[in-house]
């Protein structure tokens, strides 16, 4: 499917930078390791199964492969669905009540820590290789910077605090296992069954279809396998690794470069300066995060800068290439991939083929956890309670998406020290942004960045959400001293921006604002 080239001014001859990125899924390659695994992960195959708007009847054989070499192979009456949490999602209406005279079945791999050809793991990437294990690691490492600060609060160490990092990665893992658990439990209790192996789509012969109507009329197939790592076979490629393996590293790295400035590549730059590592960035653009808020880009480029890491910009290997993503027996079944290899979906999430349905990550669209369980959600009400559902993304656009929408906004930014920094002496600081309709004057983006900015925005994404205005953000009285009260205080706007009404896009301004 499509390539992605990318260019360098200069190459990186070292081979601790020799290290590299996915350009369209959100995956980031670590390096200074020669932990030297080239490592996927994709699951085959999931369904989900109820009489929504199909045409074309399709049936699926799972083969399941064990490691002790046995096969099990089943004439699907179940509808396969991938283990994860989306696909839980699509399927947490049947655990109560059960719906009558369904049969489900999830086709995962075993559980591994680490995603390969032959393992996965129910509870997919989020809960196993991607959000669940990153925010562990990102607890470890904010404890340097509390052991940083504590000096500013009368606390004295006579001995430098050290850190295990076989300890942190052991109690990680064992975490993971107790996760992956409770969702085979979930399964379980729903009456799902669960295959472990690998799934391929087939189209059945005329005879053996009309055989298998005597199980069920339809079924449909719901494809749930998210995104993967990979790395381009360029040389030094034996020295980096992926952000799989980057979790459950045998050791900690010293020195470590990580090329790429989306919000993954930042997340592990933040991990691992915390836990001491010597941090280099490698990004195309000049500044990380792009499509983000222009000024949250800056802050937080500033910030990181501060922390200690090193961002070296307008540097990429050149011509990596994103090889095409291989989804056995799916285009043999007509169903459409688009030029990045993603799963192309209409916005019921159904495919080119009726009865094959496909969820987050894999379809390409806002790349995010929850949104991939919202959709999960939402197909669940249009395949069984007859309730055609489209995904709602309300509280998930982008900053550009917002300018498009609305002809005139405004915006009120803050930036201040923090409390806990007038005495630490670190120069901390947290930025708190509110994006505004000029005509209705309801709050429609808010941006927050510093300590507790995950859980501030958590409870305002429920405002956004209902509509709130300004004013009534204005009439909340705030809880002090928190940060979060200051997004109740802001009054004055500190930039008005239009839109051109006869183009229906936002001028130079916007686009600058916004990153484009």
């Amino acid at each position: 499917m499509a390539a992605t080239s990318l260019s360098t001014p200069r190459s990186l001859t070292s081979p601790a930078f020799q290290t590299l990125r996915s350009y369209k899924f959100p995956t980031t390659f670590l390096s200074f390791s020669r932990y030297a695994k080239s490592l996927t992960s994709r699951h085959f195959f999931r369904s989900a199964s109820s009489p929504h708007r199909s045409r074309r009847r399709l049936t699926t054989t799972i083969r399941s492969e064990f490691s002790n070499g046995r096969r099990a192979s089943a004439s699907v009456r179940l509808r396969p669905v991938h283990g994860s949490a989306p696909a839980a999602e699509a399927l947490e209406p049947l655990a109560s009540p059960p719906i009558l005279g369904l049969k489900f079945a999830v086709c995962e791999l075993p559980f591994a820590t680490i995603s390969s050809d032959s393992t996965g793991g129910v509870g997919g990437t989020c809960v196993l290789r991607g959000c669940v294990p990153k925010k562990l690691l990102v607890y470890a490492s904010k404890f340097s910077h509390e052991f940083e600060e504590s000096g500013g609060f009368g606390w004295n160490y006579e001995a430098e605090p050290k850190h295990d990092w076989s300890t942190l990665i052991a109690n990680k893992n064992a975490e993971l296992q107790r996760l992956t658990g409770i969702y085979k439990n979930i399964l379980s209790n729903a009456g799902v069954e669960l295959i472990e192996g690998r799934g391929k789509v087939r189209l059945w012969t005329h005879t053996q279809w009309m055989w298998m109507e005597r199980f069920t009329l339809r079924r449909n197939i719901l494809i749930s396998v998210g995104g993967r790592p990979f790395i381009p076979d360029i040389p030094g490629s034996e020295y980096a690794i992926d952000s799989d393996a980057a979790l459950d590293l045998p050791s900690k790295p010293e020195k470590i470069a990580i090329v790429g400035g989306g919000y993954i590549a930042v997340e592990f730059a933040g991990i691992f300066n915390g836990l001491m590592s010597d941090v280099h960035v490698f990004i195309r653009q000049k500044k990380v995060l792009r499509g983000f808020d222009e000024e949250i880009r800056d802050f937080v480029g500033e910030q990181m800068s501060l922390r200690g890491i090193e961002f070296h910009s307008e540097e990429t290997p050149q011509a990596i290439t994103r090889a095409k993503t291989k989804y056995k027996g799916l285009e043999a079944v007509g169903v459409t991939m688009s030029k990045s290899g993603a799963i192309e979906v209409d916005e019921y999430s159904q495919t080119s083929v009726p009865s094959i349905w496909a969820v987050g990550d894999v379809t390409d669209r806002i790349n995010l956890t929850p949104v991939a369980l919202m959709e999960g959600g939402a197909l669940a009400k249009t395949l069984f309670a007859n309730e055609p559902t489209k995904p709602d993304y309300g509280c998930f656009f982008y900053c550009a998406q917002i300018y498009r929408h609305h002809l005139s906004v405004k915006s009120v930014l803050l930036k201040s020290r923090p409390l806990k920094a007038t005495l630490s002496g670190l120069p901390d600081r947290v930025f708190m942004k509110l994006i505004v309709c000029a005509k209705t004057n309801k709050v429609i983006g808010l941006h927050v960045c510093g300590d507790d900015s995950p859980e501030i925005v958590q409870g305002f994404a429920v405002a956004l959400k209902a509509g709130l205005t300004k004013a009534d953000f204005d009439a909340t009285i705030g809880i002090h001293p928190t940060a979060a009260e200051e997004l109740v205080t802001m009054r004055t706007p500190t930039r008005k921006i239009r839109s051109n009404p006869s183009e229906g896009k936002a001028d130079s301004d916007i686009k600058a604002a916004t990153g484009v």
